[in-house]
């Protein structure tokens, strides 16, 4: 029996498990289905990571080193090369490696960091053969990253998540021509400074509103149709480009890695993909816990270690101390605010500060996020230049908490500031 299983050895099940360990949990396990440690971070040779952090700017290899060295440096115990086939609601992880085969592991609590993965041309039907040549952008990543091939020559990328901004610049400097990153939406999906980084700086040209509606090729691909699209998301005829390229790279969003959730009985949110969790980010299971981006999609990666840090503290408070009452409030969205993690928090919770994530949905150069109760106002935040690619993290008082207001329902909108 152990205090903690930690399910992921990526940026979040290492910050998770460490902060346990630094709380004073002791018999703690982290499984990790690959070789090694580290998680996506392993791919990604470009750097930016860990400003917040570390106060420096590390590639991935170097951010994911950094936490490595902090388990190492403890007690925890780690298994790679285990994948772990079922969780049940009381705490008890199926796993199979070379090793042990298949083995049956229990713990007073568990913290789910499997991560995210990309969704694929299935998910989008794109019209055409299907030839070789197109890729996700991770998949790249990995083949040109990690086991030094190249993808294409004359390369479109649909789709402008940061996956994909990233390796239009990477495939620039490696040779490649880029010809287009070609976004159905009418604003990126990426960071602003991707997008100038990695586009604007080399001239690869956006093009917003618009989406790939052929791939045309026999054995490879020989080019793909661009066309504009519609406030609906239909394309417009007669506004087809055709792009010769032999490669295309989908960057076209990642979803939560959520089959062991389901497994346990947990309910996700259908906004982000991820459990329903409390302040705490522990899910309506008692005694699991979720965080990083099996939670919901961060932008940045010191955010998915912020917030696994915490969840770490918060199992750790658990397993001292057992589970805090449930009394809640329900966190409601409405404005353009897409969706907040917690979903719940509750009355008693013990924190000073409550930290909320959100996105939005459009574009916004001033506005204020409001937070009311019976339509009532308990906090207002005053944010610039918002965008749904980027993350917004508030502070909410738990003294602004009403008490007796009659309601169980707090809201979080948009209120945006004409100029």
């Amino acid at each position: 029996m152990y205090d903690l299983i930690v399910i992921g050895g990526g940026p979040a099940g290492l910050a998770a498990a460490h902060a346990a360990w630094e709380k004073g949990v002791r018999k703690i396990l982290i499984l990790e289905r690959d070789r090694e440690l580290g998680g996506i971070l392993n791919q990604c040779i470009h750097n930016g990571f860990g400003v917040k952090t570390f106060g420096e700017a590390l590639s991935g290899p170097e951010y994911a080193a950094r936490f490595e060295e902090l388990v190492e440096n403890t007690g925890i115990e780690v298994k790679t090369d285990t994948m772990v086939l079922d969780v049940d609601p009381d705490r008890n992880v199926y796993a199979v490696n070379p090793t042990d085969g298949y083995v049956t592991y229990s713990a007073k609590a568990v913290i789910l960091a499997m991560g995210c993965r990309e969704r694929t041309r299935g998910a989008i039907s794109i019209p055409g053969s299907r030839p070789a040549g197109v890729f996700s952008a991770g998949t790249a990543q990995r083949y040109m990253n990690i086991d030094g091939f190249m993808v294409g020559k004359r390369v479109v990328i649909l789709g402008s998540g940061d996956i994909g901004l990233i390796m239009a610049r990477r495939l620039t400097l490696e040779g490649a021509k880029v010809l287009a990153c070609v976004e159905i939406m009418p604003v990126s999906s990426g960071l602003r400074a991707n997008i100038a980084r990695c586009l604007e700086d080399f001239g690869i040209p956006l093009l917003l509103s618009h989406t790939v509606t052929e791939i045309r090729g026999d054995r490879r691909v020989t080019g793909v149709t661009v066309q504009k699209v519609d406030d609906k998301m239909a394309p417009i005829p007669g506004t087809e480009q055709y792009f010769d390229c032999d490669t295309l790279l989908l960057s076209v969003g990642l979803l939560p890695e959520n089959e062991l959730t389901k497994k346990a009985g947990i309910d996700l949110d259908p906004r982000t993909r991820g459990a329903y969790v409390f302040e705490n980010r522990e899910t309506e299971t008692e005694g699991i816990f979720a965080c990083g981006n099996v939670l919901h999609v961060h932008d940045l990666v010191d955010y998915v270690s912020e917030e696994a840090k915490f969840a770490g503290e918060a199992a750790a408070e658990y397993i001292a101390n057992g589970e805090r009452p449930r009394d809640s409030f329900s966190v409601t969205t409405s404005g353009g605010v897409t969706y907040t993690v917690p979903q719940k928090i509750r009355k008693d919770s013990g924190m000073k500060l409550i930290n909320v994530y959100l996105r939005v949905n459009r574009k916004v150069k001033k506005g204020d996020i409001v937070v009311a109760s019976a339509e009532k106002e308990i906090a207002r935040y005053h944010k610039e230049n918002l965008a749904p690619g980027e993350m917004i993290t508030v502070g909410l008082p738990s003294v602004l908490l009403p008490v007796n207001s009659g309601s169980d329902t707090l809201n979080v909108s948009l209120e945006e500031i004409a100029q």
